[in-house]
């Protein structure tokens, strides 16, 4: 079953959790109907992330195999064969198509943008997959641009609004992101000698001044989200102290790339960092309080 899970990639469903922050940031975090759409909507989107991961790791054999870490993985070890990755993809997307079919009337009038928007991610990736990984920075905004996907489908499935400063707050803080894990790749790639095509374009000097760019608009968009009248009404003035563990995060996030090249994959710091971990927890506990105060 563990090597299912691993090709699968599981473990990246973290990312999807951007699905609730519409639910979150609305303060409807204990509306029980708007909890199940969200959830209804994560799962899917998790669905679809994994076939795509299925498919990546099915065209990347070969690479993979060279690779020190991503050898690891099972299709280059062979610990699933071809004949079995491509009956998992197909069960994946029937999977999707089934959810999305049988859902359709618990969305009511965003079940067409909830479909458009899982499509839309679903091919952009295939895109990514076989052709625009290769084309440096617009390999790192199509990342960045699934995560705003991520959000509009928990806005989608909810019924929530998402605000024009969130979408942004959303891009920018994936591109760091994707930036980091870029950089992470470089420097792997200086120890071990070996490149491949999806660094053409990239430097580490380049990734050093994109990630700095990326980190000071992802904070400056966190700060004006919280200085926005709606969120200051649905939360109170209060808000605007959280930009405070914002600010930590990011910079623990760049001390560990910049000092420490310690992520390659930006995931592995969510399970591994404790005082990223701390600061998510304190940072989501302190808009608990915001909503049940404000309430």
């Amino acid at each position: 079953m563990g090597k299912f899970l691993k090709l699968l990639r599981v473990e990246q469903w973290v990312k999807n959790f951007f699905v609730f922050t519409p639910l979150f940031f609305s303060g409807n975090v204990t509306h029980v109907d708007l909890m199940l759409k969200s959830i209804f909507a994560f799962l899917v989107f998790s669905l679809t992330a994994s076939s795509i991961y299925v498919l990546n790791d099915y065209s990347d054999i070969e690479s993979d195999k060279k690779h020190p870490e991503k050898c690891k993985r099972p299709l280059a070890s062979g610990a699933i064969s071809k004949t079995t990755a491509k009956i998992i993809f197909v069960l994946l997307i029937l999977s999707v198509v089934l959810l999305v079919f049988f859902g359709g009337d618990y969305f009511h009038k965003n079940f067409t943008k909830f479909s458009i928007i899982i499509a839309s991610y679903f091919f952009m990736n295939i895109a990514y997959t076989f052709k625009l990984k290769h084309v440096a920075i617009i390999d790192v905004c199509i990342i960045a641009l699934g995560f705003v996907l991520r959000v509009l489908v928990g806005g989608y499935a909810t019924g929530i609004v998402v605000s024009q400063w969130a979408i942004l707050l959303t891009f920018v803080l994936a591109l760091v992101l994707a930036i980091g894990k870029r950089r992470g790749e470089l420097i792997n790639a200086e120890i071990s000698g070996k490149t491949r095509k999806a660094l053409d374009g990239y430097n580490v000097q380049f990734a050093d001044i994109a990630l700095s760019i990326s980190v000071t608009l992802a904070i400056v968009c966190y700060l004006m989200f919280t200085l926005t009248p709606e969120v200051q009404e649905k939360f109170g003035v209060r808000v605007f102290y959280t930009v405070l563990f914002v600010v930590f995060a990011f910079l623990r996030y760049l001390q560990q790339t910049l000092v420490y090249n310690k992520t390659e994959s930006p995931t592995k710091i969510v399970y591994k960092d404790r005082y990223i971990q701390v600061t998510i927890l304190i940072w989501l506990i302190a808009f608990l309080l915001l909503i049940y105060l404000k309430k």
